[in-house]
């Protein structure tokens, strides 16, 4: 009498999928360096980086802390953000140049999110 394993096998197969496909936790990344921004303004808009020094400290979203700082100023020196390919060839956000955006200029400001790893300034 020859015996079947194959029902066996697979309902050995299908007991021991949930272990396989248990969610495993995912270690928390640290914040990055440079958080990106879009400023909106009447002519164009531009991806700029920020980092935590210039954010300040305090309660309340980041970009509701570089909107009041611009607001206070009157003007910030920021880094324009593009993407661009590293040394290895992978696509990465990098900083452009440094620019002054104006009060006056900014008709919104909001967080830009990217896949693409965000490189600081040199």
């Amino acid at each position: 009498m020859t015996t079947n394993t194959f029902p066996r096998r697979a309902l050995l197969a299908l007991a021991l999928l949930p272990a396989a496909l248990a969610v495993r936790p995912v270690r928390a990344q640290s914040p990055a360096p440079v958080q990106l921004f879009k400023v909106v303004s009447t002519r164009d808009e531009v991806i700029v980086g920020v980092d935590a020094a210039q954010l300040g400290s305090g309660g309340g979203p980041a970009v509701e802390r570089l909107a009041a700082q611009l607001a206070a100023k009157g003007q910030l020196t920021l880094w324009q953000y593009a993407s661009h390919k590293d040394a290895g060839g992978a696509l990465v956000q990098a900083p452009l140049k440094q620019i002054v955006v104006f009060r006056n200029d900014a008709l919104r400001i909001e967080p830009y999110a990217t896949p693409l790893a965000i490189l600081p300034p040199k």
